[in-house]
C-alpha cells in the first residue's frame, strides 16, 4: 500500500457549474482510489478549492462544499488544478477578476490547469492559454473563436493534453479525461477501475467521435455525415463562406453539391444550404436565450452578413425579431 498517492488534484468547481461534469470526475478518482470501493484516497487524492469557504452552487440547485481556500494550499503539492466551467461561458468570462490570482499562482508553482467545459473561457480571459489549444463543447466552439481567434480548437476532440494546460468538452468526456489521468500516473489496470460499475462501456480516447452527432433519425450515411460536419463548423469552413462551404462538405463525404441536396431534401425536406442555415438560427436562437451579447456580435458569431441580415432571417424563420425573443424569454428551440 502507498504512503503517499501517485497524484493529487484540487478541484475548483466554478458557480453555476453543470453538475455532470464534476460528479463524472471526482466518481471516477473514487473508483481509482482504492483496492474495493471504500472512498479512501490512498492512490489518489483531492480537494474542492473555493476563494472563500461555504459552498459552491451548481446550475442544477445543489450546493457543493469547499473543503480549502487558496490560503490554505501549497500548490505545489499537487499536480492538476481542475477547473469546473459555468453554464454560461459569459459568466467564466465575467469570473475572471476574482480568480486571476489564484490561477497564475497556481501555474507560476508548476501545477497544470485542466479546463472542463467552459472553464476554458476563464484561463483565455486570464491570459493563460496563449500558445495552447483547446478542446470545448461543440456547442461554444464558434463562441469562443469569435471572442479569442489566436487560440486554436481542437474541434473533433473531446478532451486535449497540451502541454500544462488540459481541456475537456464536459459533460461524461470528464470521465475519460479523469480516466487518462489516473493512467499517465496509476497505470492503466487502475484507470479503469469502476468503469463497469459506472456503466461505462469503455474508456474513450481524446479523439473519440461522438456518434450522437450524427444520429439524425436513421437519416442516410451520407446525410448524417454531412450534418455532423455542418453541427462541427457552424458558421463556415475557414475561407470558404456558407455556400463554398456546401462544397467542401459534399466533396468531404463524396457527394457532389446536386447529391448532397438530393439527400438532404430526401430526409429533411430542405437542401443542405437551408438545413445549415437552420442550424445557424438555432445557435443564435439559443444564444439570444442564454447570453447577454449583442446582436452584432451574434450576427458575426453566426456568420451573418450583418444585424439587419441577422434580423430578416430569423423573423422569416421563427416569426418575431431576435429583440423581441430574448424580450419574451421563451423556450429554446426544438431540436432538428
Amino acid at each position: 500500500m502507498p504512503t503517499q498517492p501517485d497524484v493529487r488534484f484540487l478541484l475548483l468547481p466554478l458557480p453555476d457549474l453543470a453538475l455532470l461534469a464534476f460528479g463524472g470526475f471526482i466518481d471516477k478518482l473514487r473508483f481509482s482510489a482504492d483496492e474495493e470501493d471504500l472512498s479512501q484516497q490512498r492512490y489518489c487524492q483531492w480537494q474542492v478549492l473555493g476563494l472563500e469557504p461555504g459552498t459552491i452552487r451548481a446550475s442544477s440547485g445543489v450546493e457543493i462544499a469547499v473543503d480549502v481556500t487558496p490560503g490554505q494550499v501549497q500548490f505545489e503539492r499537487f499536480d492538476y488544478l481542475v477547473i469546473f466551467g459555468c453554464r454560461q461561458p459569459s459568466l467564466a468570462q465575467t469570473l475572471a477578476p476574482r480568480y486571476r490570482r489564484l490561477l497564475h499562482q497556481a501555474s507560476r508553482q508548476g501545477v497544470s490547469l485542466v479546463a472542463v467545459d467552459n472553464a476554458s473561457f476563464l484561463l483565455a480571459e486570464a491570459g493563460l492559454l496563449k500558445g495552447y489549444s483547446v478542446a470545448l463543447h461543440w456547442r461554444h466552439q464558434q463562441e469562443f473563436h469569435a471572442a479569442y481567434p489566436e487560440i486554436r480548437i481542437e474541434t473533433d476532440s473531446l478532451y486535449h493534453m497540451d502541454g500544462k494546460r488540459i481541456s475537456c468538452a464536459g459533460g461524461s468526456a470528464a470521465i475519460d479525461l479523469a480516466a487518462a489521468l489516473l493512467e499517465r500516473h496509476c497505470g492503466p489496470e487502475r484507470a479503469l477501475k469502476g468503469l463497469a460499475d459506472m456503466l461505462v462501456d469503455e474508456n474513450r480516447t481524446a479523439t473519440h467521435h461522438l456518434r450522437s452527432l450524427e444520429d439524425s433519425g436513421g437519416v442516410q450515411r451520407h446525410t448524417q455525415r454531412a450534418v455532423a460536419l455542418m453541427r462541427q463548423h457552424l458558421v463556415g469552413l475557414p475561407g470558404t463562406g456558407l455556400t463554398g462551404g456546401i462544397e467542401v462538405i459534399a466533396g468531404q463525404v463524396g457527394l457532389s453539391r446536386r447529391q448532397l441536396d438530393r439527400c438532404f431534401t430526401q430526409d429533411f425536406g430542405l437542401s443542405a444550404h437551408q438545413y445549415w442555415q437552420t442550424l445557424r438560427l438555432r445557435h443564435v436562437h439559443w444564444r439570444l436565450l442564454n447570453s447577454g451579447h449583442r446582436l452584432s456580435q451574434l450576427a458575426e458569431e453566426a456568420g451573418f452578413s450583418d444585424v439587419s441580415h441577422l434580423c430578416r432571417t430569423f423573423k422569416k424563420h421563427y416569426g418575431l425579431t431576435p429583440q423581441a425573443l430574448r424580450n419574451a424569454q421563451k423556450s429554446p428551440a426544438p431540436a432538428l
